[in-house]
């Protein structure tokens, strides 16, 4: 019986020892989740043809299988979204300041001003620059907030504005759409045109916003690295840009980008 006594509190210790070490690596591994929601609150949430500005992502489904509506990250209500606001982008190579208007792309000026609102937007690379055509930027600078919206789909916006120059616009997915779908899968992806690209207007690009100044800061980003792989050139690859971030950007030094974006009256 002794020995049964001394085996019995054996193993209430062996047990006892385990709790406490399975809740120090739940603590520990909770903190370092917490840690990073408290920084991404602070921090901010297909193939590719080269004529028309495409978001990298699998090529599209059926029009019934396509996502809509993927929601938010942070939850912003399109009825808590201005009508019209103006945001300013501090740049490496300067400022230009751009309006955005719901009633032109209402789903896709939403995904702006929440874009904004987070911070998302900040230290940001111009990754694909084609000069007289348009310049490309919106993958998060770190893969790991870039990862919270990659699938955050929006639903699709009418094309009530054209792709004049100084407009901005998402870019989407390799054309062709299934019959029916236009601007499908966008998410954080937008370019600006340099010139007037009306072609667009029937592929289904929504503007959402247009540079009202600035534009000569807009027309000296740094084009010289062309096209990336999915486009048949040797510049940055987009994939690779989702996945590694800013630190495999680093390869491609004279590329311009948002230091930040803020709202401004």
């Amino acid at each position: 019986m002794k020995w049964l006594g001394i085996a019995a509190v054996l193993v209430v210790i062996v047990a006892a020892t385990g709790y406490v070490g399975y809740r120090h690596f739940v603590s520990n591994r909770l903190t370092e989740e917490a840690l990073f929601e408290a920084v991404e609150t602070q921090v901010y949430g297909d193939s590719d043809t080269g004529s028309s500005p495409t978001e990298e992502g699998a090529a599209p489904a059926a029009a019934s299988a396509l996502p809509r509506g993927g929601g938010s990250p942070i939850g912003v209500k399109l009825g808590e979204v201005p009508d019209v606001f103006k945001v300013k982008f501090e740049c490496s190579n300067g400022d230009f300041i751009a309006e955005f208007h719901k009633d032109w792309a209402p789903q896709g000026v939403a995904r702006v001003y929440e874009l904004v609102k987070v911070g998302f937007f900040n230290e940001v690379r111009f990754f694909r620059v084609l000069a007289g055509f348009m310049a490309q930027f919106g993958i998060a600078g770190d893969p790991r907030i870039q990862a919270r919206w990659r699938d955050s789909y929006i639903e699709p916006d009418k094309v009530t504005a054209s792709n004049v120059r100084g407009t901005i616009t998402f870019a989407m997915p390799g054309m062709p759409h299934p019959p029916g779908v236009t601007n499908a899968r966008r998410t954080t992806q937008l370019f600006i045109n340099f010139q007037d690209n009306i072609n667009l207007d029937d592929q289904g690009f929504a503007p959402v916003g247009k540079v009202v100044k600035g534009m000569e800061v807009v027309d000296a980003i740094y084009s010289g690295y062309g096209e990336g792989p999915q486009g048949g050139g040797q510049g940055p690859d987009q994939t690779r840009i989702q996945e590694e971030g800013n630190e495999y950007l680093a390869d491609w030094p004279e590329l311009d980008y948002i230091k930040q974006a803020t709202f401004v009256e």
